[in-house]
């Protein structure tokens, strides 16, 4: 049912083959009962580019599939045969630096994009048929070997399952285990409780509802001790509803620079306040991106040589275009992993952090190095964490999912919501698929809450009550906060709930409570409208709403 093709480096050459054993290497292909697996034996040393399988697949009218994005940010819904999965903004024609702004986050240097009614998917993926809850699902065991993608074509009627194996280096005489893959049908959750716990091995996480105060997205890097100290205070208005307080960006003196805390900003240092958060009865977060230096960094400056440089041009690669430019330090560098223990035995039992919020940690695996494949890479890096880390609590961010599902606590699974609903002018160009914006926050929320209790604790991020510093209606307000309680389980303001009136701090007890929800549906309707069915504490609810302004019936639902 399926066609092979595989692409490899041979003597610096590449090379092509359809078939499925040649003077090259042999791949060895099984399909029992739904579960998919094959392996390539090498006859001779060789470097691979790509390896999939193809078959037909008819579509119809009302057929939909589920892509799940390339990590945490990357925009993830039911897609039908009509719609288009969008890729960097056509400004990124201008020039290469410009694409690799607006690119560097996500897949585009690697997938293919713009084309109506092709879709691809990371580590699983359903079809569904509009207005049922039976699916069916293929999803991999593990990304180990490399990301696992699933490419739906509805115009020319293919499924495809392709390896990104870009790197990967055989030895004469290595088998190699390409695909290890499940497909399952059903009821949607009897299938994916199949899936993540039954295939994959993740344990169901403990029910753990986070609901608190993050600084960023009211200050961003602009925070010291008075601020920290004030919202500290406000948070107590919330009651007993709030157990944590998280400290974001902008204590450290320079990203990358961990154990150089800024003293102007905080000259009591961060285990004051941790101390202080503990004091009011919350667990203690804090903010790291433990794979960057920003280009000013006392760090960068100490070690170049811990950087992972660019397969073609040799240079320092690139890993976030935020703080002016960022590099990545590579976790293969045994040096840079004992600075990175130093740290977090530093944050977790000397500052007495109770759990870390880790970013950007896409950029370790941007490019294929060493013989390792993006996938094992960021296996590889996701490990190292949560060695470091140990029993405390890890909030991943920036990640693909495949690479941490059973492994992190908590993770997001959307982009950084926007101060502004309706967004910037950029939002509105389609910068990205990972660029911050309550339209994708929204969205996927919704169409990742399947991952919550199952592969981690979801945080869709923060939701907004203040009406200082933001550009929100009341409605637009509620429906962010409605949708975020409904579909995850770390709930997060940036407010000082010390300024909120009773009506507004009523609104935040009531979405900060943890109540027994329950998705029933969830699907587009029209372009822009989406339909939300689910169970809260027992009482049968719909919210209709439109993401792009927001207008729902909201008013009914809270």
């Amino acid at each position: 049912m399926y066609k092979f093709y595989a692409e490899i480096l041979k003597n610096n050459e590449l090379c092509g083959h359809s078939a499925e054993e040649n003077e090259d290497f042999k791949f060895e292909f099984t399909e029992d009962g739904g579960h998919i697996k094959g392996t390539v034996t090498a006859f001779t040393d060789l470097t691979f580019r790509s390896l999939s399988l193809k078959r037909g697949r008819e579509f119809g009218f009302d057929d939909l599939f589920y892509a799940n994005g390339y990590q945490a940010w990357t925009t993830s819904r039911e897609f039908c045969r009509t719609d288009v999965l969008k890729g960097v903004m056509p400004l990124s024609k201008i020039s290469n630096f410009t694409e690799d702004l607006t690119g560097m986050s996500g897949d585009y240097k690697f997938a293919s994009y713009g084309r109506e009614g092709v879709f691809h998917s990371y580590t699983y993926c359903y079809f569904r048929t509009r207005g049922q809850r039976a699916i069916n699902l293929y999803g991999s065991k593990s990304e180990r070997q490399g990301f696992t993608v699933f490419e739906a074509d509805m115009n020319e009627n293919t499924f495809k399952i392709y390896k990104d194996i870009d790197g990967l280096e055989l030895k004469k005489g290595d088998k190699y285990e390409v695909f290890d893959i499940i497909e399952l049908s059903g009821d949607f959750d009897e299938v994916m409780d199949r899936y993540f716990f039954d295939f994959v091995g993740c344990k169901k996480p403990e029910k753990t509802r986070l609901a608190g105060y993050t600084s960023w997205y009211n200050y961003f890097q602009k925070i010291n001790e008075q601020i920290i100290l004030r919202d500290l205070n406000g948070l107590e208005r919330a009651g007993e509803y709030a157990n944590i307080f998280q400290v974001d960006d902008g204590y450290e003196s320079a990203v990358g620079d961990w154990l150089r805390v800024d003293p102007q900003k905080f000259p009591n240092g961060m285990k004051y306040i941790a101390d202080k958060i503990h004091e009011k009865g919350y667990k203690a977060g804090i903010w790291l991106a433990p794979f960057n230096a920003q280009k000013s960094s006392a760090i960068l400056a100490a070690h170049p040589d811990w950087v992972i440089c660019d397969n073609e041009t040799g240079k320092p690669l690139l890993g976030c275009a935020g703080w002016g430019g960022a590099y990545t330090f590579d976790i293969y560098n045994e040096e840079f992993r004992a600075y990175l223990k130093s740290v977090f035995n530093t944050y977790l039992n000397e500052w007495g952090y109770d759990m870390v919020k880790l970013d950007f940690l896409y950029s370790q695996c941007m490019q294929p190095r060493n013989g390792k494949t993006r996938g094992e890479i960021m296996c590889d890096a996701v490990d190292f964490l949560r060695e470091l880390v140990g029993d405390k609590m890890i909030l991943g961010c920036g990640v693909p999912l495949g690479a941490c599902m059973g492994i992190f606590d908590f993770c997001r699974i959307g982009c950084d919501a926007n101060k502004i609903f309706a967004g910037p002018f950029y939002n509105k160009l389609g910068v990205n698929c990972e660029i911050p914006s309550c339209q994708n926050a929204i969205n996927n929320a919704i169409f990742r809450n399947h991952l919550d209790g199952r592969a981690f604790i979801n945080d869709p991020d923060v939701f907004f009550l203040r009406n200082t510093n933001i550009k929100f209606t009341l409605q637009q307000k509620l429906l962010l906060g409605k949708i975020n309680a409904v579909c995850g389980n770390v709930l997060f303001v940036s407010d000082n709930a010390g300024d909120y009136d009773e009506k507004t701090l009523s609104y935040l007890k009531d979405f900060f409570k943890d109540k027994n929800y329950k998705i029933n549906m969830a699907e587009y309707v029209s372009r822009d409208v989406i339909l939300l069915s689910f169970t809260e504490d027992g009482e049968e609810k719909q919210l209709k709403f439109n993401i792009k302004n927001g207008n729902s019936n909201i008013g009914k639902v809270v």
